[in-house]
């Protein structure tokens, strides 16, 4: 197994780390109802992806 000869400073070390931060998704707006959504994926609040209902939604009572 390999070793590290030397120890990284903090500086080299928060280099190596500043892509690793999280991103927040792009979001679309649903032609259907109106609202945000995770593109690529069917709306959560009314079930329609491309203009195509593809997940039927409980009734509310």
């Amino acid at each position: 197994m390999a070793h590290p000869k030397r120890r990284q400073s903090h500086t080299r070390q928060a280099k190596r780390r500043t892509h690793d931060v999280a991103k927040m998704p792009a979001l679309a707006i649903c032609p259907n109802c109106g609202a945000h959504y995770i593109y690529h994926t069917v709306c959560p609040s009314c079930g329609y992806y491309r203009g195509k209902l593809a997940v039927e939604q409980a009734a509310e009572a």
